[in-house]
């Protein structure tokens, strides 16, 4: 008889993708919707490999350029179910909001500054229509894995947050919602590495901790520091790799490189995380050729580089 498997010790798994709704008309060097969906077929492969994926972290920058203005928003059709196989869709999406996610959201950039208004908001973890996003911070514990998931709004540390859409016709709100958004998330963190429950801490934010070196610099020492492991992930930047602010002893990542906007690097793909006793992670890539196959534009409107 052939012999069973070895126990691996592994509670779960799961994904995390950042940067990925590409826009046919307005985008970065990367020109079609290729890479994106090369890396969506990658993470079903894996998917179906590891065959206990819990969830998938979502980064933000879901929908290029400026997000979407309801829940019957065409791109959530388009840009995510179309591309995304319903077997990835089939456990829910962790998620946080990036800088291009708020701009044409009025409700987000110009609503209730607790976030309340913003149109990705799901706070039904069944309903797998849409992300679960019960909040633009929030956490969620996961006692049978052994970890804490911590999503956090650092968006008032982007570089031109309220500067497109109808963000630009508030910006004064728009700018005091993300600050106070900020500093909620700063609460929110501190408050889960004190009080968890749960071994290990697995924290997001749409910003690598690089962000982190101006702006909340609290941030950098309090992800540094116990009483229990952290491995953070941030998007933001369109590569995928380790090459942010330390964090050391704790882990984290960069995982912007997922086809949306454009190549900033070479590594395109998505991180896997195996959840034992401890949270280890591992990058999956897309042949790096396809960076240069994408990015040979023609056109003027293929190197159209609005924003970040």
């Amino acid at each position: 008889p052939t012999p069973a498997p070895k126990p691996t010790g592994r509670k779960g798994s799961f994904l995390v993708i950042g940067d990925w709704g590409h826009d046919p008309w307005i985008h970065g060097n990367v020109r079609t919707d290729h890479l994106q969906r090369t890396i969506a077929a990658q993470m079903l492969q894996k998917f179906k490999e590891l065959g206990d994926v819990k969830f998938i972290l979502n980064l933000g920058d879901s929908f290029y350029s400026t997000g979407i203005t309801s829940k019957s928003d065409s791109k959530w059709q388009s840009r995510w179910r179309d591309i995304y196989a319903p077997e990835l869709r089939s456990v829910p999406w962790y998620s946080v909001y990036g800088n291009h996610d708020i701009y044409d959201d009025s409700g987000c950039a110009c609503g209730s500054s607790d976030g309340s208004q913003c149109n990705q908001l799901n706070y039904d973890i069944n309903n797998k229509d849409f992300f679960y996003m019960p909040g633009v911070n929030w956490h969620k514990e996961h006692p049978e894995l052994g970890i804490e998931v911590v999503a956090l709004d650092f968006n008032d540390v982007s570089e031109h947050p309220c500067s497109y859409g109808q963000a630009s016709k508030c910006q004064s709100t728009c700018y005091a919602n993300l600050g106070a958004r900020a500093k909620a998330a700063k609460e929110l963190f501190d408050s889960r590495k004190a009080s968890s429950g749960q071994p290990n801490l697995v924290v997001f934010s749409h910003y690598p901790t690089d962000y982190f070196r101006n702006r909340h610099t609290d941030m950098l020492s309090a992800l540094k520091t116990g009483p229990k492991p952290i491995t953070f992930f941030g998007g933001h930047r369109h590569n995928t790799d380790q090459g942010t602010a330390s964090i050391a002893p704790n882990k984290n990542w960069v995982v912007g490189g997922c086809g949306g906007w454009s190549c900033d690097g070479g590594n395109q793909g998505f991180v896997v995380g195996e959840i034992s006793s401890s949270v280890k992670t591992y990058a999956v890539l897309a042949d790096r050729g396809l960076c240069n196959q994408l990015t040979n534009a023609t056109n003027p409107m293929d190197v159209e580089q609005v924003f970040v």
